[in-house]
């Protein structure tokens, strides 16, 4: 007889397994090692016997029959994956791949819910599509506005078409793209001018922003000395205009490139008194395309003093503005009233120009080698030419000459380089330069250091440096005798002229600033 202890086993040791209460960390520890094997994974049955897994990993009941809830919760599943082995099994409706995102969307309803959260956390994983579209043939990738799968920041769902092409194939599954997104905003009206003057070409292409002021978008400025020889001659000599010319090229290449709303091109003294002026303009407009026109010196010193409006403060009651060029000088005397116009122009009481600049005066005396008494006999010369200027005195003219009542602004090279020199700057800088005040012995003390100065050390400073370093006592010369003529106990430094007051004059005339102003409580907007 059999002992009673080693009777048949247990009917099933997975439900008995159950019965007694077995752990979870138990039945876990078993599935590991079960996994292990390279078979399926089976229970011990009766009397030898093995119940094995159905190829989805599930293990039937006691009584042979599938486990419902299981199956249940495995249709909740995405039945797009399977396990090695598994039988075929209806198959999912084909996804429908959206081009300008690269993100598969399943077509059944789960589907939609995926991706409605997917989108709730941005895009991850890994897409169903090849990254990187093809890149047209000679256009480089990675930039802006050439690589056609490129996304511009702040869109993570846009792309950038270059020349406005629609993204995304016509391949089948595919569905229209997205409207392409352009690579950067429009920059509207842009205003642009050219000032070619007797020693400069000078361009400046600016966006108007809140009242009065304007955003500089690009500049240009070459010494071209179009008036060199000109005093002697009467005439533009064929090397001068040849550097003029070129220098022009570059400012139509400038203005080519972009979207000008209106421009005003300028020339000034050099073409004035040239007998070939009107001569060279026509062959700037067959080799450049610009159009100048000459104006006359009295538009000339009204620009000069509309350039520099804004440093002229409220307190101040009248100024006398210059700007000594390189063929003329503008002197413009201002008597501004309790009632202020918008433009500073319209409070010119008195106005003259006179026919000398640094290059003339420079090449009548000599630029390089300026003893104290060349630099007496250029004061002198400016001088008689002041004298002819009919105009009373500051006080007969109903105008204080008080301190803080009264003062001069210059706005030409010669003042932005004693400004540079008198603050020891190791390279020109427009920012500390322009609407800095000079006292009347700070004036006077940077003069009298350049004129001690040799050509070679003008030429070393990095305010002057070579261009200029045979110009800039002649045009101290012309200051000392405006100062002779006004004394004031404080000047003004501005790093501005004739294109500034173009730039101005344009934008009030189309009215930029009105409609940018502040709605009125009880009325439209004034336009």
């Amino acid at each position: 007889m059999k002992d009673p202890e080693s009777g048949p086993a247990p009917p099933l040791e997975g439900a008995s397994a159950a019965k007694r209460g077995e752990s979870n960390s138990s039945r876990r520890g078993k599935s590991k090692r079960r996994g292990q094997n390279a078979s399926p994974p089976a229970l011990s049955g009766v009397e030898g016997q093995s119940v094995k897994a159905d190829p989805a990993g599930r293990f039937p009941n006691q009584d042979g029959s599938s486990p419902a809830r299981k199956r249940k919760r495995r249709r909740k599943k995405s039945t797009s994956a399977a396990l090695p082995g598994a039988a075929p099994q209806a198959r999912a409706p084909e996804p429908v791949i959206d081009s300008a995102v690269s993100v598969a969307v399943p077509a059944d309803k789960a589907g939609k819910r995926r991706r409605k959260s997917r989108n709730k956390r941005s895009l991850q994983g890994r897409p169903l599509v090849p990254g990187k579209a093809a890149v047209p043939a000679g256009r480089p990738s990675g930039s802006g506005a050439a690589a056609s799968a490129g996304r511009p920041s702040g869109h993570p769902d846009a792309r950038v078409v270059p020349n406005g092409a629609p993204s995304g194939g016509s391949a089948a599954g595919e569905a229209p793209s997205r409207p392409a997104v352009a690579a950067a905003p429009h920059i509207p009206d842009l205003y642009a001018a050219l000032d070619l003057g007797t020693n400069n070409c000078r361009l400046l292409i600016a966006q108007p922003t809140k009242p009065g002021q304007f955003r500089v978008v690009d500049a240009f400025s070459r010494i071209v000395r179009l008036g060199e020889g000109l005093a002697a001659s009467g005439r533009l000599s064929p090397e001068a205009m040849d550097r003029a010319v070129e220098a022009l090229r570059i400012c139509a290449a400038k203005l080519a490139g972009r979207e000008i709303r209106r421009m005003r091109l300028i020339a000034t003294e050099a073409c004035r008194a040239a007998a070939n002026g009107e001569e060279f303009l026509r062959r700037v407009v067959e080799e450049t395309g610009l159009d100048l026109e000459i104006i006359d010196r009295e538009t000339e010193a009204r620009l000069a003093v509309s350039g520099c409006s804004s440093l002229v403060g409220r307190e101040t009651r009248s100024v006398v503005l210059f700007d000594i060029g390189g063929g003329s000088s503008e002197i413009a005397v201002i008597r501004i009233a309790d009632n202020r116009s918008s433009r500073l122009a319209n409070h010119i009481t008195h106005w003259t120009s006179l026919p000398v600049g640094v290059v003339t005066l420079s090449e009548r005396h000599g630029g390089r080698d300026v003893s104290p008494a060349i630099f007496e006999a250029m004061i002198d010369e400016v001088a008689a030419m002041l004298d002819r200027f009919d105009c009373p005195p500051l006080a007969d003219l109903g105008l204080s000459d008080a301190a803080e009542d009264f003062h001069l602004i210059g706005t030409s090279g010669t003042v932005t380089t004693l400004a540079g020199v008198h603050l020891d700057l190791p390279r020109y800088d427009r920012r500390r330069v322009d609407g800095l005040w000079l006292s009347d012995d700070e004036v006077t003390a940077m003069q009298a250091k350049l004129l001690s100065w040799d050509y070679s050390s003008r030429a070393a400073n990095a305010c002057i440096g070579p261009d200029r370093a045979d110009l800039v006592l002649a045009g101290c010369a012309i200051l000392e005798a405006i100062r002779r003529r006004w004394p004031s106990n404080r000047m003004r430094v501005a790093d501005r002229g004739l294109r500034e007051g173009l730039l101005t004059d344009m934008m009030a005339d189309d009215g930029v600033w009105r409609r940018h102003r502040p709605r009125r409580p009880n009325g439209p907007r004034e336009r």
